[in-house]
């Protein structure tokens, strides 16, 4: 069964800060095919919404309704509703997560 991929305006934002700063720092060419993979990451869970696992930092607040995966660095963060995946955050595993997490999703 295929379910409806939504990319929030969070989450689009994440996108755009990541593309920038790849460009800005290494090549718009580098930034365009990175934000390339990881949108073609994020539709793919239509075809395999439950591939993802929570994130850590949610797994002890016992927060259970969300999920990640993973490209390079970078952790997609979603939700399942009926037959549509919500992608809510785009994140840089290297920075906070917790801290970024507590100030969209736990507050």
């Amino acid at each position: 069964m295929k379910f409806i991929v939504k990319i929030d305006p969070q989450a689009q934002k994440d996108m755009r800060d990541i593309f920038i700063y790849v460009g800005v720092n290494d090549s718009p060419g580098k930034a365009n095919r990175l934000l390339d993979k990881i949108e073609e990451s994020c539709y793919k869970l239509g075809k395999y919404p439950s591939r993802g696992h929570i994130p850590e930092e949610l797994r002890s607040t016992g927060i259970k309704r969300y999920l990640e995966i993973h490209y390079k660095p970078y952790r997609i963060m979603y939700e399942i509703k009926k037959q549509i995946v919500y992608i809510h955050a785009v994140l840089d595993g290297r920075r906070n997560i917790q801290e970024i997490l507590s100030e969209r999703i736990l507050r």
